[in-house]
């Protein structure tokens, strides 16, 4: 379809003037003149060059019948894993396994699949273990891209109408934006982060060596004494150590080297600010489907065995069952463009044409017009024979004021039909004086009219 449209969107843009000529020609001057010139044209050329390939619309458009034991599959069939059900749910199963095996991940609280749902998203502490300088290894890197490169092929597959390419350049201004001033949450230049650090609510104590927020005093000084705040004051410390000997060693003369090593740390930060930004956003556009992939995780984990056997069962043949039908569908496409019927003969209860033999015994090839029925066409005696009793031919000889249709059999034309109902309503009229007719009898018993009654007896004869 987007092939068309582009083919079509040149044809109109017209940048050759082809176009224009055409009409031009055709709309002056006479019509038909222009129109075998063309077709001289068209003929010409073809006979000058006779083995020239010309485009095979059928190969183009018609579909390609599965062979023998093929199973055919649709389009869309491909396009979605089982878990994502033709695009209503989200499947982050792989996802989320490369998320937990994320070396800054694994030493915190081990995330489930539902609550992994919840916070995919979310790239700050305290709800994101990853510090600032642990996303700047390869691994997350791999991880972030991947995440984006789904949900953007997600859209793509379950939004194929809209004009993604303009909302994906939305969110590229977006970014561009907040990062030129500087409001990336969690990607503040140096300058700015190497101020106190504030994070979390901003209230009770916070810890800059462990990066975490403790409710009151007593929790936050008993924690200095852990393994795990020794570890991070000692590597906070080291990292101070080694940067201010970096400074002093190098002074002035690497000024330009520490300038261009900023400036490819910031590129790299840029990079993993952007996926993680492009992540947000895409993820903000389908609230819908994220919130319905959580309703379906929690449903199918309060499932049991059997009622999860007994789902996938369902779906399978349901699966099966649309393949058959879809199957059969094609296979009634096939029988019917198959049809080879010349002669136009009719079809049987099967859908295919009559014998020929069975065409010309019941002599269904002989024409039997009717007036009466508008002019109507009956092939063969038996049609011809069925429609005197036919609401089509008994409605022509109402129209003409016949009601008693029964004499009329084997009379098709106007004409003839009036003249023959004109001389039964005269018959009756006939038969009808005769009946009121007064009879009379002499002496001697003989019966007679009345009037020849009268006239006898005024002769003497009676």
């Amino acid at each position: 379809m987007q092939e068309q449209s582009r083919r079509l969107l040149s044809t109109y843009n017209d940048s050759d003037g082809a176009r224009t000529r055409e009409i031009q020609a055709i709309s002056t001057g006479d019509p038909f003149d222009e129109f075998y010139k063309q077709l001289g044209d068209i003929k010409d050329f073809h006979r000058r060059y006779p083995n020239e390939p010309v485009e095979n619309l059928e190969r183009a458009y018609k579909k390609r019948a599965p062979g023998e034991g093929e199973i055919t599959t649709s389009e869309v069939d491909n396009m979605f894993t089982g878990e994502e059900a033709y695009g209503r749910f989200f499947d982050l199963t792989t996802l989320h396994e490369d998320y937990l095996n994320l070396p800054s991940v694994k030493g915190a609280k081990r995330l489930t699949y539902l609550q992994y749902l919840d916070v995919f998203d979310i790239f700050t502490p305290p709800q994101c273990p990853i510090k600032r300088p642990d996303k700047m290894t390869d691994q997350y890197f791999q991880y972030v891209g991947a995440l984006a490169s789904y949900l953007e092929s997600f859209m793509r597959r379950t939004r194929p109408l809209e004009d993604l390419d303009k909302l994906f350049a939305s969110f590229d201004q977006d970014f561009e934006k907040a990062w030129t001033s500087n409001e990336m949450s969690g990607w503040q230049s140096e300058d700015q982060s190497s101020r106190p650090t504030t994070e979390g609510t901003g209230e009770g104590a916070w810890c800059p060596d462990c990066e975490r927020e403790f409710k009151n005093d007593s929790v936050y000084k008993a924690h200095l004494s852990g393994k795990k705040h020794i570890r991070a004051a000692e590597a906070r410390e080291a990292h101070a150590e080694s940067t201010a000997e970096n400074g002093e060693t190098n002074g002035s003369t690497n000024g330009a080297a520490n300038a261009r090593g900023s400036s490819v740390q910031r590129l790299k930060e840029r990079a993993v600010a952007e996926r993680e930004f492009r992540v947000r956003k895409l993820t903000s556009a389908m609230q819908t489907e994220r919130s319905d992939t959580r309703v379906n995780v929690e449903r199918k984990q309060s499932l049991t065995d059997r009622e999860r056997q007994q789902e996938l069962a369902a779906l399978y043949a349901q699966a099966e069952e649309t393949t058959e039908q879809r199957r059969e569908d094609e296979s009634d496409e096939d029988r019917e463009e198959k049809i080879y019927n010349p002669l136009k003969l009719p079809l049987a209860w099967d859908g295919k044409p009559i014998p020929f033999w069975l065409y010309k015994l019941h002599g269904l090839g002989v024409e039997f017009p009717c007036e009466i029925c508008g002019n109507f066409v009956y092939m063969g005696r038996r049609a011809f024979d069925k429609h005197f009793n036919e609401a089509r031919h008994i409605y022509g000889l109402k129209c003409l004021g016949i009601t008693n249709t029964s004499l009329f059999r084997e009379i098709t034309g106007i004409m003839d039909a009036e003249k023959l109902w004109a001389k039964i309503q005269s018959d009756k009229k006939e038969k009808t004086s005769t009946e009121n007719v007064v009879q009379m009898e002499d002496g001697e018993g003989n019966v007679m009219p009345e009037k020849v009654y009268y006239d006898l007896q005024k002769q003497g004869l009676l």
